[in-house]
């Protein structure tokens, strides 16, 4: 018998939780429909401290409402946004568990290995947070490092790099080798199309500051090419003597209106408007000296 969508959405993100407690506590509490965590505690051997961690973590999965001690509806599984912090760990869980799950084991080791270090007890914690907070499974985590020493210019990423990056990913639901592979090409592709606009924007020798990244990226996602940039920069620097960021997004915001997201466009466009003289325009012809000189003359 085939399992229905609901049931193998809801085992996915189980699998993906790499977390027996969190999954035997789903399935008790999903089969026995109690309420009652001590019951549940005795019965699957775990002390309170662990089950309540696993409630805690299926409710941040948004398979448990908060509050309350029966699954969650299949409509209602959509994962939170984490908090914008990570728990505080005992050193004697991440022990433990640095000896018991080999797929933690694999990210320790790879972590390692990017920083060039060996990890100091704030690096493990928020690694293990990253594994066990955030619940992205391992195999995409060791994507995570990897992409995190791509994006670093060289330098090895800090640990607290690769947590901002984790949050990104995780907000995004990033929990597949596919999805992961995506974003990465994404990201690479994003990256390429800021040098290059960079560039012709005449920007050497530095980096894009964050807000200059957010414009040329706003200006990227509503359809923009380099060649339309390029225009509203020239038009930027004819007019007002700089690049000045705000004039030039109002420029690109005014032919996004009109739809106009080509160079092209933009000249086709204004070249219509040009090829309409007024009547005034019409009117204006140059002065015939030599038929006026003549009439000065006979005068």
């Amino acid at each position: 018998m085939q399992p229905c969508s609901r049931d193998k959405s809801i085992a996915e993100a189980l699998i993906a939780a790499h977390d027996g407690d969190v999954a035997l506590l789903y399935i008790y509490l999903h089969s026995r429909g109690g309420e009652d965590l001590e019951q549940a505690a005795r019965e699957l051997c775990r002390t309170m401290g662990e089950i309540n961690a696993a409630r805690e973590k299926l409710q941040r999965m948004g398979l448990l409402p908060e509050g309350g001690s029966r699954p969650a509806a299949a409509e209602q599984s959509a994962r939170p946004a984490p908090a914008e912090e990570l728990p505080e760990y005992e050193t004697e869980d991440l022990v433990r568990r640095s000896k018991e799950d080999a797929g933690f084991a694999a990210i320790v080791t790879e972590a390692q290995k990017v920083l060039g270090h060996v990890l100091s007890s704030s690096d493990l914690k928020r690694l293990f947070g990253i594994y066990d907070y955030l619940a992205l499974p391992p195999e995409v985590i060791l994507m995570l490092l990897n992409h995190c020493v791509g994006i670093s210019q060289g330098r090895r990423p800090s640990m607290r790099f690769i947590e901002k990056e984790a949050y990104v990913w995780a907000n995004r639901e990033i929990l597949s080798l596919e999805q992961a592979e995506e974003y990465i090409r994404s990201s690479r592709q994003r990256r390429e199309d800021l040098g290059r606009i960079k560039e012709s924007l005449g920007i050497l020798g530095r980096e894009l500051t964050a807000t200059e990244q957010k414009y040329i990226s706003s200006w990227l996602d509503m359809g923009f090419g380099e060649d339309c940039i390029s225009l509203a920069y020239d038009r930027t620097v004819t007019n007002t003597g700089a690049l000045k960021w705000n004039y030039m997004n109002k420029i690109l915001l005014s032919w996004d209106e009109k739809r106009l997201h080509s160079r092209a466009q933009v000249e086709e466009k204004e070249g219509r408007r040009k090829a309409a003289p007024s009547q005034a325009q019409a009117q204006d012809k140059p002065i015939d000296m030599e038929a006026l000189r003549a009439i000065v003359e006979k005068m």
